[in-house]
């Protein structure tokens, strides 16, 4: 599909059909997952892909999700991994300590996976909406993720179900126009 049409295709929708998604069409969304930009190439974010249906539904109730795809992501993200990057000789300043960290790009580098995963998710003729993860111990727990791991979201993926689908009332408010998000040279 082309880059443009995925994109505005892409919503947040909650209500699949229950067919089971092909292995192959979740594998290449993952792969494409990976290629997020990564400060220093860190590759601090990793993927808990869930596929089985007792795990869905706990995860899901964990959660609080709603809808009912048949497949789950949930993108983790290491600090950790970040700051043993950022020791590494060809990242520390010339005195040799780690540089500021003004923002954390180990949420950033998270938020751009999981909007790969979206995207993907289109480009194979799904859909898939995105979730905080609002209980992340609960989530860490069940799905036995590593301590230095949080995870940031649960990525819900499946065929549409459009029949079913109910838009969200915050669409009525409509998309800021350009000139109100777009500044060139300066505010």
């Amino acid at each position: 599909m082309e880059f443009e049409r995925v994109v505005r295709k892409r919503r947040m929708i909650r209500a699949f059909k229950p067919m089971p998604v092909p292995d192959d069409k979740v594998r290449r969304v993952i792969d494409l997952a990976q290629h997020y930009p990564s400060a220093g190439f860190s590759q601090g974010v990793a993927f808990v892909v869930i596929t089985d249906p007792e795990r869905v539904g706990r995860v899901r109730e964990l959660n609080r999700l709603r809808g009912d795809a048949p497949v789950l992501v949930v993108p983790c993200v290491s600090e950790k991994l970040y700051h043993d990057r950022y020791h590494e000789a060809d990242k520390l300043r010339p005195d040799g300590t780690e540089i500021d960290w003004p923002i954390p790009y180990w949420h950033f580098d998270a938020g751009c996976a999981s909007l790969l995963i979206l995207l993907g998710a289109v480009d194979e003729g799904l859909a898939a909406y995105l979730a905080g993860a609002f209980r992340p111990d609960l989530l860490r727990k069940e799905l036995e993720i590593p301590d230095h791991f949080v995870p940031v979201g649960v990525v819900s993926i499946g065929y549409p179900d459009y029949e079913r689908h109910v838009p969200s009332p915050s669409l009525a408010r409509g998309r800021r126009s350009s000139s109100q998000v777009v500044h060139y040279e300066k505010w």
